[in-house]
């Protein structure tokens, strides 16, 4: 409802007049520290499965347990208003992270290096450009639109806080809680769950990947009359995790489209192919030669990027009255500035002179930053597309919550209008390739971060947090996520590199070595048996063998094709070690815009039929985006998200029947299941397997022998790893974390 002077005002939990520690090095530290943990994780998410879930929970709980570690060893004791602090730094990492992997890999998809330089100037600008853009509007949809805009994370996060909050911050606030009271034990058993799923999630990936303990992907694959139909499931607990948070609905209508992609389009391709005695383009192979796997990166990719480009643009289409509502209301607010040296703490903004100040210093920058391949009209659509969009984002985040809140439809459309101006323009091309790339990923992380601000506003609102502290810290944590978060994923990326033998993909192919100037050297664990140093020669079209990076020798002859760890699509190496690729399928996405637009190089036919199958579920009143991303995903991703909404599904149904839900609205009901012990260990088990997972791919270079000796024995002694029951024997141990999870989401009655 409209903003209503006369109704009664919100009461924080700590008032203005208090004074209690807040912006703290130690809060700030640990929340910066915390945020670059979960950004690394969620960057891991969003390049396997394409999207991410919200930190800022798990960090409050994290930050409210250490903190109390540090009492008992002799500290002083932590508020409520530093816990905010730490909480408001490290939710920046998350949002940060969901951006460069949306956007950055497409740069390496479209044929360029992923310079170092680049991913850390698109983070840290875009972040911080973000963060100051929503500023102005915190007044607004924060305060006087407290009862319309709910931030659902950011109030569950708040009850968190306050129901954890310490004997300092419950006397200055007014509350009465006696020591060992029922909310004090309860604030234990919160963190003794999240601590105990992150190490549980640790131990498990270690065991399942490093010590090849059992298979880590279970896969069972049709005959006839379903041929070339497969399912499977990557039985890891992160993505278990993932499902819990973002619940039943989603997580079920993602795998529903991975249902429609295995076990519908792939098989049929087979059927009506098999008897073809040429190619069908864009494929290079006979189809009745394909596995399902071949088929899928032939032609479902494309049908499923369709899919999420039109079910991203429609999903924006849908908020259209939300993004015109929320962007008068920005503009509005922006009119409304507090007094600078407003009396109340809790009414104090950064001054709006240093955020324009900020805001043209960051776009003066992205002008002139080499690396970004940017010009004066990429500048110009960067300030007016991140406005927009960090107006937009700020707005349905508070009304639909930041898991739900369509920010890669808003770099799809950034993308669509920059690469039509291009294109009208006569802006074709490789470096404009990278420019209108530059444009959308700094909107992108710009709108994201803007969300994530505005929840730990709110949460700040009703604890009673000072706003320009908060705002501080969040731009502290932005920035030094948007530092470490570069350097991760290119190590992602170079972990998982495989350099193919030509001969092996294109053979015969030779070049004219002396004029390719670009010179580079094999990394990882190829580069022990080759450290020569090549020609680099980008190859453009598939005549003759896949397009890609090659390394050329002195004699023009090509010795490697580089496929990435990132997209890439060769999964073992000549010495017949395996490796891990990332999907990245938001950020295919992105490629597919700009090669489709700029060069006109995508099968429109297949990206057609996408579209139209997101069409049709908008007709049947089925919102596509989900579906979609479940149609380009592969299955063996999308059903254990599945099955994670399954067991919230089933916790949440019985948890339902006791007493103390029995008087609660289902919006009410929603956001106790969003602060449960199963929403805990869920997270647990997210930042436990997600950084296990970084770190092992990490180490993979450094620990070949010990992870070809271990796989070695793996394969002739472990019935769990090889041999013809390990896909069910692999399932035992799966199992025992799924039941662990609903048992521990499980309520007790209260009267």
């Amino acid at each position: 409802m409209p903003y209503d002077p006369a109704s009664t005002p919100i009461k924080p939990y700590i008032p203005a007049t208090a004074d209690l520690p807040e912006f703290t090095i130690r809060a700030l530290v640990m929340g910066v520290v915390l945020g670059m943990i979960f950004g690394a994780s969620s960057l891991y998410l969003v390049l396997k499965v394409g999207l991410t879930v919200s930190a800022s929970i798990p960090v409050a709980v994290i930050a409210i347990t250490l903190f109390g570690m540090f009492k008992k060893m002799g500290g002083r004791e932590s508020t409520i208003l530093e816990n905010s602090i730490t909480q408001t730094a490290g939710s920046a990492g998350e949002s940060l992270a969901f951006g460069l992997g949306v956007t950055m890999p497409a740069i390496m998809i479209l044929g360029f290096d992923l310079e170092i330089s680049r991913v850390m100037l698109v983070g840290v600008l875009g972040g911080l450009l973000g963060i100051l853009m929503m500023i102005p509007m915190r007044r607004t949809m924060i305060v006087e639109q407290h009862r319309e805009l709910k931030y659902p994370e950011g109030t569950a996060c708040a009850e968190v806080l306050k129901a954890a909050a310490t004997e300092t911050s419950r006397a200055a606030a007014g509350e009465v809680r006696e020591a060992g009271s029922s909310a004090a034990r309860d604030a234990s058993r919160r963190a003794a769950i999240i601590f105990g799923g992150f190490g549980l999630g640790l131990l498990y990936k270690v065991a399942n990947v490093s010590l090849k303990g059992w298979k880590d992907v279970a896969n069972f694959e049709f005959g006839a009359p379903l041929k070339a139909g497969s399912a499977g499931a990557e039985i890891s607990p992160e993505l278990v995790g993932v499902g819990y948070i973002i619940g039943p609905r989603i997580a079920l209508t993602m795998a529903a489209g991975g249902v429609l992609s295995y076990l519908l389009l792939i098989p049929m391709i087979k059927f009506f192919g098999e008897q073809l005695a040429v190619p069908v383009s864009p494929g290079t192979m006979l189809i009745k030669d394909m596995s399902p796997d071949d088929i899928r990166d032939a032609y479902v990719l494309y049908i499923g990027a369709g899919a999420v480009a039109a079910g991203g643009l429609i999903s924006l289409v849908r908020s259209l009255p939300s993004i015109w509502k929320g962007l008068k209301g920005g503009l509005a607010g922006m009119g409304k500035g507090a007094p600078a040296a407003s009396s109340l703490r809790t009414d104090q903004d950064i001054p709006f002179k240093w955020v324009v100040i900020g805001c043209l210093a960051i776009i003066a920058i992205i002008t002139v930053a080499t690396p970004l391949h940017m010009n004066l009209l990429g500048a110009l659509l960067i300030l007016v597309f991140g406005f927009l969009f960090a107006t937009v984002s700020s707005r349905l985040t508070g009304e639909v919550g930041s898991s739900s809140n369509p920010i890669s439809g808003m770099a799809v459309a950034t993308l669509l209008f920059t690469c039509l101006i291009f294109l009208v323009l006569g802006w074709t091309g490789g470096q404009y390739y990278v420019t209108a790339l530059s444009v959308g990923a700094i909107v992108c992380i710009a709108a994201s971060n803007a969300g994530t601000t505005s929840q730990d506003l709110k949460t700040g609102f009703l604890v009673g947090s000072t706003p320009r502290l908060q705002q501080y810290a969040i731009l502290c944590g932005a920035f030094a996520s948007a530092l470490i978060l570069g350097p991760i994923l290119l190590k992602l990326n170079d972990a998982g590199t495989v350099y193919v033998p030509a001969a092996q993909v294109a053979p015969g192919i030779t070049v004219d070595a002396a004029k390719l100037r670009e010179t580079a050297q094999l990394q990882g664990p190829q580069a022990q048996t080759d450290n020569k140093t090549y020609k680099v020669w980008r190859k453009v079209g598939t005549a003759g063998g896949p397009e890609g990076k090659y390394l050329v020798g002195d004699d023009g002859k090509l010795a490697y094709l580089v496929d990435p760890g990132i997209n890439g699509h060769h999964n073992t190496r000549p010495d017949g070690t395996e490796v891990k690729k990332y999907d990245a399928p938001k950020a295919v996405l992105m490629s597919y815009i700009i090669k489709g637009i700029l060069d006109q190089q995508l099968p429109w036919t297949l990206v057609l039929f996408g579209v139209m199958i997101a069409v049709v579920l908008e007709m049947a009143g089925v919102q596509a985006l989900a579906f979609s991303v479940g149609v380009y995903l592969p299955l063996v991703s999308t059903l254990p998200i599945a099955i994670g909404g399954t067991v919230r599904w089933a916790a949440d149904r019985r948890n339902s029947k006791l007493p103390q839900y029995a008087d609660l609205t289902a919006e009410e009901r929603t956001a106790a299941g969003d602060r449960s012990s199963g929403t805990l260990l869920a997270s647990g088990y997210i930042a436990g397997g997600a950084l296990a997972g970084i770190v092992i791919a990490i180490t993979a270079g450094v620990l070949t022998n010990f992870d070809s000796m271990m796989a070695k024995w793996a394969e002739g002694s472990n019935p769990f790893f090889a041999g013809p029951n390990a896909d069910l024997l692999s399932l035992i141990p799966y199992a025992a974390i799924v039941l662990l999870l609903y048992w521990v989401a499980r309520e007790k009655a209260r009267k």
